[in-house]
């Protein structure tokens, strides 16, 4: 389930890909697949040792092209352990909202993306994240849990200030507000509720459903994510220096792609 929209987001091969706070893996898997060469950094040791058996499954499958590399790494957001400008495109995709200083880990990202360089960052959506909040305090208040929320100006301000250029954005995941809601309600770790088990049965056959119900679900979802995304995606480019030239298909600042 990726919430990068990789149409908004061009990847070419050979590309130096960091997926920054990258959890579980699911957007450096999908770059790696698409050529990249994909550095997947984490503060949680686990989850960077699943991310780099999936890597290597991946290698073994052939199921990325000749060329591209994947490295699984712990790290810290705050102090990345990386050359300045080093990579062409950065990810940060439900992360943000973690993290005291959200301005450092921009400032950061900031420093090892390249000129011309592209980044896209995610975080839960205001008013969806809203309501989870007021539905259930165990929802946020745990170790390492949400400690903000985002309205949609503040994210693009803070990714303007730190010296990026927005060129786009969106919503996404609206079919999966409705079920955070009522895990909010029943109890979050409660997954055994029936209508807990009732709506996730849902998102699975949105995932792995037959062509006509993955169809549906998926047309619901574009409807409805304007209204119950419960995200919302920024992109952004850092500004090339006068005398760089632009690359081919690279957008051209504020609006281009919205």
């Amino acid at each position: 389930m990726l919430t990068v929209d990789f149409s908004r987001f061009p990847l070419a091969p050979g590309d130096r890909v960091l997926d920054l706070g990258c959890g579980g893996g699911r957007h450096a898997f999908e770059c790696y697949r698409r050529g990249a060469n994909v550095v997947a950094l984490d503060r949680n040791a686990e989850e960077i040792a699943e991310v780099r058996k999936w890597f290597a499954a991946m290698e073994e499958a052939g199921e990325a092209p000749a060329g591209a590399s994947a490295t699984a790494m712990e790290g810290d957001a705050l102090n990345l352990p990386f050359d300045d400008d080093t990579f062409d495109k950065i990810i940060i995709s439900e992360v943000m909202e973690h993290i005291l200083d959200d301005k450092g880990v921009l400032a950061e990202m900031v420093r090892v993306l390249k000129p011309g360089g592209l980044l896209a960052v995610t975080v839960p959506r205001y008013l969806p994240e809203k309501i989870c909040w007021a539905l259930s305090d165990e929802y946020h208040e745990v170790e390492g849990g949400h400690i903000r929320i985002y309205k949609g100006d503040e994210l693009v301000g803070k990714v303007r200030e730190a010296g990026l250029t927005p060129y786009g954005s969106h919503h996404a995941h609206a079919l999966h507000s409705p079920y955070w809601w009522i895990k909010c309600a029943v109890g979050v770790d409660n997954d055994k509720a029936l209508p807990v088990r009732a709506y996730h049965q849902l998102l699975v056959w949105d995932i792995v459903g037959t062509p006509v119900v993955s169809t549906l679900t998926k047309a619901a979802e574009k409807a409805l994510n304007p209204l119950l995304g419960k995200s919302f995606v920024v992109y952004a480019s850092k500004p090339r220096k006068a005398d760089e030239p632009r690359k081919a298909g690279e957008p051209h600042g504020p609006g281009a792609g919205a």
